[in-house]
C-alpha cells in the first residue's frame, strides 16, 4: 500500500542461499547438492507409525513441552550415548524443529549490548537471531587448513559484554568435529566468566573414521551452562517434518519455555508419538547412521578424486568442501552458478557462511 514505510529489523537479510541455489537448480534440471536433505525416505515402520497415530485421532495439542513418551527416549538416549541423566519434566523441550530451538535459546538469553561469538563460516540462522534480540555477532573465522578453533583469538574477543559462544559440530558446513580437548579449552577459557553456550549439534550420528561424538552433555562443566540443539529430522532423514529439540539445565529450560510457548507451542502430536515409539522399536537406528553415511561420503569422494578438485574428506555431517582453483579463479558464488548452469550440478558457495567485510 502506497505511504507505508517499513525499516527492516534485519536489513542485510535476503533470502537463503539454500533457496536461490535450489531454484537455479530446478530451473536448469540440476542435479541439486545445494541443499542440507537426503533424497531418500525415511524408514516405512517410521511413516507406518504416523499414519497410525493420525487414524488413531492424536491430531490435537501436544503438550507444550513434548509428547512424554518422545521426553523419555530422548532421556533415554542421552543417558545410553553420552552417560547424562536428565530430567525428562525439567531439561528436555521438543520444538518445531532445530532453527526454532537455536532462535527461541538465542531470544533467552541475549539482551541488547550483549555479544555472541560464533565461527565463521557460520550457519546463517545464527546472526538474525542475534540481530533481533539486540545483540551484535562477533565472528572469529576458523582456522583455514581443517576448520579448527583459533582458541587464543577467542580468548582475545571475550570481554565484559561476552554473553553467548554458539559453537557446531559436527560443523556444517566444513564437515570439521569438536574433540574432547576442545571442549575442555572452552571450559577453560570460559570458566569464571558466566558465559554461556549453544552448541549446535544436529548432526550427532553423522561422524566418520570411527570418531565419536563429542557432545557438550558429556562435559559436566559445560553441560551446566548451555543449550544443545539436535534434530530428529537429520537423523530419521525427514527434515520436511520440522522436529528438533533442546536440552538445557532446568533454569535455563524454565526460561526458554518462556518464549517456545509463544513461537510454536506445541509440535505435531502424530509425529511425535511416532518418533517415540520408533526411537524405542529401532535404537540401531541412529547407532549405525555414521557407517550408513560414511559408504555414501566414501563412493563421493572416489569420484571426485578423479578430477581437478582438491578436497579433505569431511569429519562429519552429510557436506564436503572442495578446493576448486586448478578449474577457475572465479569466486565461489559465480563458480556455483556456472556448475549450475552449465554442467547441470548445483552447488553452496562456502562465502556466503562468512561475516560480509
Amino acid at each position: 500500500m502506497a505511504g507505508i514505510q517499513i525499516q527492516s529489523k534485519l536489513p542485510k537479510v535476503g533470502t537463503t542461499i539454500f533457496t536461490v541455489m535450489s531454484q537455479l537448480a530446478a530451473k536448469h534440471q540440476a542435479i541439486n547438492l545445494s541443499q542440507g536433505f537426503p533424497d531418500f525416505s525415511c524408514p516405512q515402520r517410521l511413516l507406518d507409525l504416523v499414519r497410525q497415530y493420525m487414524m488413531e485421532g492424536y491430531n490435537q495439542y501436544a503438550p507444550m513441552t513434548g509428547v512424554p513418551a518422545l521426553l523419555e527416549q530422548i532421556r533415554h538416549k542421552v543417558a545410553q550415548l553420552y552417560g547424562r541423566n536428565l530430567s525428562a519434566t525439567d531439561e528436555i523441550t521438543v520444538t518445531s524443529g532445530a532453527t526454532e530451538a537455536l532462535f527461541v535459546a538465542i531470544s533467552t538469553v541475549v539482551r541488547p549490548g550483549d555479544e555472541v561469538i560464533m565461527f565463521d563460516p557460520a550457519y546463517d540462522s545464527y546472526e538474525p537471531a542475534v540481530e533481533l534480540n539486540g545483540g551484535k555477532s562477533i565472528h572469529i573465522p576458523l582456522m583455514p587448513e581443517d576448520y579448527s578453533i583459533d582458541w587464543q583469538r577467542l580468548q582475545d574477543c571475550i570481554n565484559d559484554k561476552t554473553r553467548l559462544i554458539i559453537i557446531n559440530s559436527p560443523h556444517n558446513p566444513s564437515g570439521a568435529v569438536l574433540s574432547a580437548q576442545d571442549l575442555d579449552r572452552l571450559a577453560e577459557i570460559t570458566r569464571q566468566r558466566g558465559i554461556l553456550i549453544l552448541s549446535d549439534e544436529v548432526y550427532e550420528h553423522i561422524v566418520f573414521d570411527g570418531g565419536v561424538h563429542q557432545s557438550v552433555l558429556r562435559h559436566e562443566e559445560l553441560a551446566q551452562r548451555s543449550f544443545v540443539v539436535s534434530s530428529f529430522g537429520k537423523t530419521y532423514h525427514t527434515t520436511g517434518w520440522k522436529v528438533g529439540y533442546c536440552i538445557a539445565p532446568k533454569a535455563l529450560t524454565h526460561e526458554f519455555r518462556k518464549i517456545h510457548q509463544y513461537v510454536t507451542f506445541c509440535t505435531v502430536t502424530p509425529i511425535q508419538l511416532a518418533l517415540a515409539d520408533f526411537m524405542a522399536e529401532v535404537p540401531e537406528h541412529y547407532l549405525e547412521l555414521p557407517q550408513f553415511y560414511q559408504k555414501k561420503r566414501d563412493y563421493f569422494c572416489e569420484l571426485l578424486k578423479q578430477t581437478k578438485f582438491r578436497f579433505r574428506p569431511a569429519q562429519g555431517t552429510y557436506f564436503q568442501l572442495v578446493d576448486y582453483s586448478e578449474l577457475s579463479s572465479e569466486k565461489d558464488v559465480d563458480f556455483a552458478r556456472y556448475l549450475t548452469q552449465e554442467i547441470g550440478v548445483a552447488a553452496i558457495p562456502i562465502s556466503v557462511f562468512y561475516e560480509e567485510e
